[in-house]
């Protein structure tokens, strides 16, 4: 007898099953995807005019998919402060950056390499239009360049060229290098606007990172050091003024450690910089005041739990400070004598940079959002409120994301864990997900509650084809001060990476996460976490992803551009003082425990983290017959810049976690 109770059921059970199938597949097809990463626009500077009614800003724009594969290009826009009336300075396939006002507001200057074998030089354009004038004819590359207040002088940085001698030696082959001689100076010139004149602006073997001009455009400050090594850029810098008059380098003060940003104060007297508290402070974020005559800085945030990121003046009593706390960034108004601080905007959207106009406590700024990467905003201190001005990116207004969340944990040893969590975007309420861990570098890095996604981190699209992600701000982030920073030390791979083990079992208690379906990647720190979960860890990850990842601290130690910056801000040790413990924290040292399969990836011109190190696991994981995969990208540094390699990683690693965390990939088919 048929029972057609039962038939009614099962035929609501399967509908509902298809309809739920439906609804996740509709889901997963309006997410993200790996071609619309690639292909999004995102503002990367602003700056805001003397007169604060307008904001210049440079967008990154990347090559589309019917145009020669390459980097992206950078153009300058021009906008109103409210948005109005927006404007196209610079278009490809001539990219154009570091944007700057005349004092006089009435043109743009950038920095452009108009032909493909030029070096870059300083342009400038009237803002009426027509076409853009040339200021600089240098013999190599500026770096960076800076408006003196007058407006009578151009500053700024160049390499110092081959001599006629070198350019001989290598047309004849006799090219080879010898290390760590005869260095190329990076060198402060001076442009004399109206005569076309430049001199380099003293001869003392020092290169130049980071500068500014005093207020009465008679001096400047500078960030400097004995050689133009990138290691020594980082951690041996110091601070300098010269006048344009004597053009003799005078040391300002004594610091210690890691420099940032800084500028002087309106009327002269005062320069404040962000810096480091001690040699082995991992991060350039206390701000200090002191004298522009010389004298001792004056360390005015003290223990504050945040971390600075950049400065500009107020007044000639207070500071702005963009500082990130905790997974957010804030603008803080700061004394400039007693440090007391009061907040003027904090939270989402998130604030990365900002350009500010004293005059009206006006600021442009480039901000994110869970929704959208860098756009256009403007904000006024007295308000506390930001808007927004640019859509570069209307395509993303259609796209389902996954919802964002800030998570706290507690760590083994009770400390207080944050990081930013992100849904699957067809998510359900009690039901289990895998989950793809996506690990920041450094260790100093740190991820914000803002737009997650990039070709590096492809956040979003992980969320589109059914995955939790986790961004932990393990012990050693930024964003919560000196202590937090340097609470990694000696035991990398130890403490910190137990926060992110904590952070994993949290999800699994909850019931979002599936314990048997725990995956990990990450790039530079990242990636030697990755590389940690997959050896060391690896009965706890199922699938692991290393990019551009550390394997084996002694020999990175010897092959990489930072072997001081890594040893002394991080380890807080060099490696030959404690061999057993550098060695024994290499996920090589735990080769035996590996069993997890591992997608290695790696730039071929990377000199951050050599490309033996990712060799050097793939053909261990090789020998021990792990399932293993390593893709080499040519001509990429530490990271991915050119749009054909960034969509085959973010597609391979795609297929990496659907084929060994769920078995299969986004259409059900098996994979194995």
């Amino acid at each position: 007898m048929i029972d057609l109770r039962d038939m009614f059921n099962k035929f609501w059970i399967f509908s509902s099953i298809s309809i739920i199938l439906s609804l996740s597949i509709l889901a997963q097809e309006n997410g993200l995807t790996p071609e619309m990463v690639v292909g999004l626009k995102r503002v990367s500077q602003v700056a805001i005019s003397p007169s604060g009614q307008a904001i210049a800003y440079v967008l990154t724009v990347p090559r589309s998919a019917d145009e020669k594969a390459g980097k992206a290009y950078s153009e300058i826009w021009l906008t109103n402060m409210d948005g109005s009336k927006p404007r196209q300075f610079t278009s490809k396939p001539v990219s154009a950056s570091s944007v700057s006002w005349s004092p006089d507001g009435n043109h743009l200057t950038f920095r452009s390499k108009r032909k493909e074998h030029d070096p870059t030089q300083v342009y400038t354009i009237p803002l009426n239009g027509g076409e853009a004038r040339q200021i600089t004819r240098h013999d190599t590359s500026v770096t960076a360049y800076k408006w003196s207040p007058d407006g009578n002088w151009l500053a700024y940085l160049a390499e110092d060229p081959r001599t006629a001698t070198e350019k001989a030696d290598k047309a004849a082959k006799r090219d080879w290098i010898v290390y760590d001689e005869n260095y190329k100076h990076i060198r402060l010139w001076v442009h004399n606007v109206k005569s076309g004149e430049r001199r380099v602006l003293f001869e003392d073997d020092l290169s130049i990172w980071e500068f500014a001009w005093s207020p009465d455009s008679k001096t400047i400050v500078f960030q400097a050091t004995e050689t133009p090594l990138i290691d020594d850029s980082y951690m041996f810098k110091r601070i300098y003024t010269a006048s344009l008059e004597d053009a003799t380098p005078n040391l300002l003060c004594e610091t210690k450690g890691k420099l940032a940003g800084m500028a002087y104060s309106p009327d002269g007297s005062k320069i404040a910089f962000l810096g480091a508290v001690s040699l082995n402070d991992p991060v350039a974020q206390t701000l200090f005041v002191v004298p522009s005559s010389g004298g001792t800085p004056q360390n005015i945030t003290g223990d504050f739990e945040g971390s600075g990121r950049s400065l500009s003046w107020i007044d000639n009593k207070s500071i702005l400070l963009l500082s990130t706390e905790g997974s957010e960034n804030s603008l803080r108004k700061v004394d400039a004598n007693s440090g007391k601080m009061e907040k003027n905007y904090a939270g989402t959207p998130i604030v990365q940079s900002f350009s500010f106009h004293s005059k009206s406590g006006a600021f442009a700024a480039v901000t994110d959002a869970h929704h959208h990467p860098s756009e256009v905003y403007t904000g006024n201190l007295k308000s506390g409120k930001i808007n927004r001005l640019t859509n570069h990116n209307p395509g993303l207004e259609t796209v389902q994301f996954g919802r964002q969340e800030i998570v706290e944990w507690e760590a083994a040893d009770g400390l207080r864990i944050e990081g930013v969590l992100t849904y699957p975007t067809d998510y359900q309420e009690g039901q289990t997900y895998p989950l793809a861990l996506q690990i920041h570098g450094g260790p100093e890095g740190v991820s914000l509650n803002g737009w997650r996604t990039r070709p590096a981190y492809p956040v979003q699209v992980l969320a589109a084809n059914g995955y939790v992600v986790l961004e932990p701000n393990y012990r050693g982030s930024s964003g919560r001060g000196v202590a937090y920073s340097k609470a990694d030390h000696d035991d990398l791979g130890g403490k910190e990476f137990e926060d992110v083990l904590a952070g994993v079992d949290a999800l699994i208690e909850r019931g979002l996460v599936d314990a048997e379906r725990v995956g990990t990647g990450g790039w530079s720190y990242g990636g030697y976490f990755s590389a940690w979960a997959a050896t060391r860890h690896s009965d706890r990850f199922k699938a692991s992803m290393v990019a551009a990842g550390l394997t084996n601290w002694i020999s990175f130690t010897g092959t990489t551009d930072i072997p001081h910056e890594m040893s002394l801000v991080h380890w807080n040790s060099y490696w030959y003082d404690q061999r057993e413990l550098h060695w024994k924290r290499s996920p090589l040292y735990h080769l035996n425990n590996a069993k997890t399969p591992t997608l290695i990836v790696h730039g071929l011109k990377d000199e951050r983290v050599h490309p033996e190190q990712s060799i050097e696991l793939y053909t261990s994981l090789k020998l021990k017959k792990v399932p293993t995969k390593l893709v080499m990208y040519p001509r990429e540094p530490h990271g991915l810049e050119e749009n054909e390699h960034e969509l085959h990683f973010i597609k391979t690693l795609l297929q990496w976690f659907d084929k060994y965390l769920k078995g299969k990939d986004k259409a059900g088919k098996e994979i194995f």
